[in-house]
């Protein structure tokens, strides 16, 4: 039975999606209030757009 679970699965993408949401969620728990959407976005990386 534990052979199913015996699995090495290496996703650079969902590594990558795992590492934002926790970083997310660290910020979000040490915060005293919501996050602002712009701190948000610099958490994610997300780059506004020029228009």
């Amino acid at each position: 039975m534990s052979e199913l679970f015996d699995v090495v699965l290496h996703d650079d993408v969902l590594m990558s999606e795992v590492e934002l949401t926790t970083n997310l969620m660290v910020a979000a728990t040490a915060a005293d209030e919501h996050l602002p959407v712009a701190e948000i976005d610099r958490i994610l990386g997300v780059v506004p757009y020029p228009g």
